[in-house]
Parts: C-alpha cells; structure tokens; sequence
C-alpha cells in the first residue's frame, strides 16, 4: 500500500508578504483531521496566525470534514494550535508587536516521521509595486528559460 504523501502549499504566501523568518510548528489535530489532510482536503490559502494567551493559533485554516467520520467529526474552521518552543514563540512575539508584520502559513506537510508539520513565516505584507516587480522578474526567467544557447 502506497501513501501519498501530504504536501499542501500556500502560493499566495509568496506573492503577498516578504519572507523574513521561517518556523517549523507541529499542529494539534484530532483523528478525523488528520485522515483528511492525509486524503488532500486542508485549505492554507486564506488561514493566518495569532498570538492567544501566550499560544501560537491558526485561524481560518479549512480541514474538509472527513467522510467516514460519522458523529465524530470536527469542524472545518476551527481554530487550532500551533507547537513551538518557547524561545521560538518569545521571538515571534517580539515580531508580532511590530506594525504591519504578519504570521502566515507556507506549506502543511509530513515530516519523515508521519507527523504533519506547518511551515510559518514571518513578514510584512507586499505593496503593489513590490507584486508587479515579482511578477516582471518571473516573466524574465520564464523567457530565459525558453532561449537555448
């Protein structure tokens, strides 16, 4: 029996925020949760992270229903903690207190190990003039790229 493996990707992280610092954080999820993000149903895209009552939470982070669940499910939208050590969630307190910086999930995958990981960064968000200058270098190397020497 194959596996496939979990690898679920933020793109509009990239797009939106400068990358300053990266974190690997564990999760706390119950069974149905993780079967579903093991069947490729997570949403990333529109989830963030808070500072609770000194604990790191993500919010809006959708985890579909698992079928086979029955009266045990979980809700798709419910805010869930994110595991860190304490010097790590010293450092991005710190961070958070600054304006305009954002906490923002990258990537939700498995580690080597079975367990599911999330990737957080930290940064400020993008200007337009930030995106179009993204977008005008991803043209260059896609042209590039086309040209054989």
């Amino acid at each position: 029996m194959s596996v496939k493996p979990v690898n679920i990707v933020n793109r509009k992280a990239g797009f939106e925020y400068h990358l300053d610092i990266k974190f690997t954080a564990g999760l706390v999820l119950s069974g149905t949760e993780v079967k579903s993000i093991r069947s490729g149903n997570a949403n990333i895209s529109d989830a963030f992270c808070m500072m609770e009552a000194g604990e790191l939470v993500i919010k809006n982070m959708h985890i579909s229903e698992f079928k086979q669940g029955s009266y045990n499910n979980h809700a798709p939208l419910r805010n869930r903690k994110l595991l860190l050590t304490k010097q790590e969630l010293k450092k991005l307190e710190g961070r958070i207190k600054e304006k305009g910086t954002a906490v923002y999930p990258i990537k939700l995958y498995a580690n080597d190990r079975g367990f599911l990981k999330l990737d957080i960064g930290v940064g400020k968000g993008k200007k337009s003039f930030d995106k179009r200058d993204d977008i005008k270098q991803k043209d260059i190397q896609r042209e590039l790229s086309k040209i054989k020497f």
